[in-house]
């Protein structure tokens, strides 16, 4: 949805409808996770995808429809074996997808939250998709204020107090309330879709296994952060435009900056003197992965000094290193994908073990 966002700008900005299409809900092998999204706009042009595909056409159809007679619709796509030629999800899974009409008029929100959205401010986006309130109604939460109304005050209420907690989270997905917002009913569904800024990766040490992580982490949608004492070494030139670039002692920076549950850490230093003071402080914050690079015999020293530094067991066993799974990596590319594919696998609870011959379900639920 982000991405599409300076294109539906557009839109909005000429007040051209839109159809808006969502996941709201998945299960088993869904392609996609809540929150994707797609959207057919003037002159029947396509942007997004809700399933990677496999009922794009469905969709497009929907949407256009939706836009024509001005009223949201739910729909569920899952597999179907009686027809081969059916509309459904070959890979066996299920989506729920919200369809709703975009303009001022029927979303008066919908400009103000993609502003938010460029410019990094956090906001949540409440928006009805089924039971006795108004379906397709939004209502746009940032931390300090609200626009909009999903129907009834109560309800407005409790959603603005869920919502402020799912955007401290940077999380997404249904909860379920009562006509007035009542807690411990579940006629009214509603959709909160939070756009927090994009999680940062911290990189330490400017060498070249640094610039193909700091690469692969921007690819993956982090603000990339590279520090280093040396600056003959932290310098912009040897570093993907758009990643920052710090003079600093490591630790010095650490102790600085602020990090939270989203944040990555990749200590690439590989030198004593920067890599254990920076530890102790990494080792003693907030984070969602924390790794170092080195040799095994590298890790077992800065595991002893790091132990004689007064870190406990608990925060030891947070070090992912020697960093990376085990892919067989030799280049600086190879093992930034090695060091990528360990924090996606940690991100989402898998196991690093070929798709092959495992069995169960291919896209697993967030761990934790």
């Amino acid at each position: 949805m982000r991405d599409l966002l300076p294109v539906l700008s557009g839109w909005y900005a000429a007040r051209a409808p839109f159809g808006l299409a969502t996941v709201v809900a998945v299960s088993r092998s869904a392609p996609r996770d809540p929150g994707a999204a797609m959207a057919v706009g003037p002159d029947d042009e396509v942007v997004g995808s809700v399933s990677g595909g496999c009922v794009e056409g469905a969709v497009f159809e929907l949407a256009r429809e939706v836009v024509a007679g001005g009223e949201a619709r739910l729909e569920t796509f899952g597999y179907s074996d009686d027809d081969a030629f059916a509309v459904g999800l070959t890979c066996g899974g299920e989506i729920t997808v919200l369809v709703r009409p975009v303009t001022p008029e029927a979303d008066p929100t919908f400009g103000a939250v993609a502003r938010s959205v460029a410019a990094g401010e956090p906001v949540t986006v409440a928006t009805v998709t089924d039971g006795p309130a108004p379906r397709g109604s939004t209502l746009a939460v940032w931390p300090d204020r609200v626009d909009g109304t999903l129907g009834s005050t109560g309800l407005d209420v409790a959603v603005t107090a869920d919502a402020r907690g799912e955007l401290a989270l940077g999380a997404t997905g249904l909860r379920h309330y009562g006509p007035r917002g009542e807690r411990r009913e579940d006629s009214v569904s509603v959709f909160l879709h939070s756009f927090a800024p994009p999680p940062r990766m911290l990189v330490f040490g400017a060498i070249d296994y640094a610039a193909a992580v700091a690469r692969i982490g921007d690819f993956l949608g982090y603000r990339v952060t590279v520090c280093d004492a040396r600056p003959v070494f932290a310098t912009p030139k040897r570093f993907p435009a758009g990643v920052e670039v710090v003079v600093d002692w490591p630790h010095r920076y650490l102790h600085g900056t602020d990090t939270d549950e989203r944040t990555v850490i990749c200590v690439l230093t590989h030198d004593p003197k920067f890599d254990v003071p920076l530890l102790e402080e990494a080792l003693r914050r907030p984070a969602a992965y924390i790794g170092a690079m080195g040799s095994r015999r590298t890790h077992d020293e800065r595991m002893r000094r790091l132990l004689e530094s007064g870190l406990e067991d608990g925060e030891l066993a947070r070090l992912r290193s020697p960093v990376g799974l085990d892919l067989g990596a030799r280049t600086p590319e190879e093992v930034a994908v090695s060091v990528a594919a360990e924090i996606v696998a940690l991100r989402w609870g898998g196991t690093g073990a070929p798709l092959t011959g495992a069995a169960g379900a291919i896209h697993r639920a967030p761990s934790g």
